[in-house]
């Protein structure tokens, strides 16, 4: 169980895709340290309900809001509708929202690149950019992108995916530099080989290997990264922007050779 120490107590959160997997524990975990949570979904509304019933059940503040992130006026819709709900106030951002289809780059058509790179990349610039406007007005704010360990260790078939991932690292590292002066953090998190409903019957081969590979034994939880996001959004990071937070178990620091 996470330690609940009010770490985020008074903010106004945003997380996108947060009607299930990672985008749920993060939703779930800044419920717990105490902020008020815009839930965003796009197609999983049923699920998304059910993260906002789960933090009111505990006390907690939540609204569930959808949007299509690879449309720019709906990003800035939804962190206007949510900056509204939180009574003008946005204090942070998770940019979780994003697709991981399998195709081989030979036979990548350049429809199917550029699904991809709206979905993962264009729809955090967009969001960012959006957020970084009612954050500045309110002396400032953080964003934190959900990236992946496959943004420096890339997979077969996930070129397109890969490569909006390592775009979106160097995109936070870009805009802590531009939006720093402005008192905003923008940083990073890159999980590893996270458990999702069904992972191990659909890919049993893979999460084999992982869990032979990683050095702590196990696959990720989405409590996990929810974990590395609240650190990164409290005042215990005050100090810390444009980092990339890996989170993958230690798999990262197993040698390739």
């Amino acid at each position: 169980m996470p330690v609940v120490s009010g770490l985020l107590t008074g903010q106004v959160a945003l997380v996108t895709g947060a009607g299930g997997g990672i985008g749920r524990g993060i939703a779930l975990r800044f419920a717990e340290e105490g902020a008020a949570v815009a839930v965003h979904c796009r197609t999983s509304v049923a699920a998304a309900h059910d993260v906002a019933a789960r933090i009111r059940d505990t006390g907690g503040r939540a609204v569930v809001l959808r949007a299509d992130l690879t449309a720019e006026d709906e990003c800035r819709r939804l962190v206007g509708e949510a900056a509204e709900w939180g009574g003008g106030r946005l204090t942070a951002l998770v940019n979780n929202a994003g697709v991981q289809p399998v195709r081989e780059l030979g036979g990548m058509t350049a429809a199917e690149w550029r699904a991809v790179v709206d979905a993962n990349l264009s729809s955090v610039f967009a969001c960012t950019q959006a957020a970084a406007e009612v954050m500045r007005e309110a002396g400032g704010g953080s964003v934190t992108h959900i990236a992946s360990i496959e943004a420096a260790h890339p997979a077969p078939a996930h070129a397109h995916y890969c490569a909006s991932k390592a775009a979106v690292v160097m995109h936070a590292r870009s805009a802590a530099l531009e939006y720093g002066p402005y008192g905003i953090r923008v940083n990073s998190v890159s999980p590893g080989l996270i458990e999702r409903e069904g992972l191990a019957e659909a890919w049993p081969d893979g999460v084999s290997r992982w869990q032979r590979a990683v050095p702590t034994g196990r696959l990720g939880r989405p409590e996990d990264v929810g974990d590395a996001c609240v650190f990164l959004a409290s005042p215990l990071a005050s100090w810390i922007t444009g980092h990339d937070l890996v989170v993958d178990g230690g798999v990262s620091a197993r040698p390739t050779w």
